[in-house]
């Protein structure tokens, strides 16, 4: 099969900024030295690229997990352009087409199955999509918004503006433009969108799959701090409206955190969460499917399997059950006619069941976890 025609430009780019960065930085470094009000811009830089494509481009214009105030959205569009990773409608088009045929080694725009080097950068240094390439028909709801409309039709003009205008600006500001320039322009721009780059890469090779094992996507914490918090992918493939990837509170998600504030402060608004009984029905079925597939074939165990099947029922009726009570729970709070005798009745029962089916969540991960000790 004939190879898609090379990106010469695209090429060209990746290839002098990435080494530009590598030889120009360092030797600038080593000459002159940098200030800590380079770093510190260069740091400030990082986060808004970064954060404009995982709480913009991501979460906000490609998942729809929440609504932004339209200067949230200008701070975005712009951020987006400075991060130099095309338009917020090209990519959350291209992003919207992966989740739908995640994997999919011709209609993935950057699958994992045709490796590390494809799926990180080797999709845009071919015309692999050819005339797909500017059809945007599963974006039409983002084909009428006005920003990101704005966003699209002077998409060049904004990254030269924030790409050369930003650096030099805060070089203007504090001093040695040239110095700025390589930090917070070249360094910041090539490290922004490898770290980008990962999420379609390393997120899919290289994690645990907790959530779903039906497609590629790991959950990586190491990663999520590289990717201000986009790193738990596994979560994000099988609940990509919720406006968090990473869910417990110890988990490192900035972009989680941004929206929530913004939300706060009336900048954000309808922020969507997965219901936990979804999440945890979905962490019980992989876990079952797993025991399963690696008991299936032993034939001594298939009375274990039962056992496993009977205790598997009976947690997601406890789930179910603790969940509906956990919804009376947040009606009644909100029901100020109410008595307090009631809903501390409520209350009694909302803990109890709570206990109930965190021991047998842990009753279950353990007999998990022997059967699979016991015929390994």
């Amino acid at each position: 099969m004939k190879k898609p025609p090379i990106l010469w430009v695209n090429v060209l780019f990746f290839s002098l900024s990435f080494l530009a960065a590598i030889t120009l930085v360092p030797w600038y470094g080593i000459t002159y030295g940098y200030t800590s009000a380079h770093w510190i811009a260069f740091i400030a830089c990082m986060f808004y690229a970064g954060l404009s494509i995982t709480a913009g481009y991501h979460r906000l214009w490609a998942h729809k997990a929440y609504e932004a105030h339209p200067v949230i959205e200008v701070i975005f569009a712009l951020g987006g352009a400075f991060a130099l990773q095309n338009s917020a409608l090209h990519w959350s088009s291209d992003h919207r087409v992966h989740h739908g045929q995640v994997d999919d080694p011709v209609k993935d725009p950057y699958a994992a199955t045709r490796g590390f080097w494809y799926s990180h950068i080797g999709w845009m240094l071919r015309d692999y999509q050819g005339e797909q390439y500017s059809n945007y028909n599963n974006a039409r709801d983002l084909q009428r918004n006005k920003v990101v409309m704005w966003q699209h039709r002077h998409y060049m003009k904004l990254v030269w503006a924030m790409n050369l205008g930003l650096p030099l600006l805060l070089g203007l500001i504090f001093g040695n433009v040239l110095g700025m320039m390589l930090l917070a322009g070249l360094l910041r721009l090539v490290l922004s969108q490898h770290f980008t780059f990962f999420i379609n890469s390393l997120a899919h090779i290289w994690g645990s799959r907790p959530y779903t094992e039906k497609n590629t996507a790991r959950d990586n914490g190491f990663l999520a701090l590289l990717t201000y918090g986009e790193g738990y992918h596994n979560f994000h493939h099988i609940f990509a409206s919720d406006y968090r990837n990473g869910i417990r509170w110890w988990h490192y998600d900035p972009t989680k955190w941004l929206i929530r504030a913004c939300s706060w402060v009336g900048l954000a608004k309808k922020l969507k969460r997965t219901p936990v009984e979804r999440i945890e029905r979905a962490k019980a079925q992989t876990l079952m499917s797993r025991t399963q597939g690696k008991l299936a074939a032993i034939e001594s165990a298939q009375e274990k399997l039962v056992l496993l099947q009977s205790e598997y029922d009976v947690l997601l009726k406890k789930l179910q059950h603790f969940c509906q009570v956990q919804k009376q729970v947040l009606e009644a709070k909100r029901d100020s006619v109410l008595q307090q005798c009631e809903k501390s009745a409520l209350m009694k029962q909302y803990h109890e069941l709570e206990d109930a089916w965190q021991a047998q969540k842990q009753a279950w991960l353990a007999l998990n976890a022997r059967l699979l000790k016991a015929h390994c």
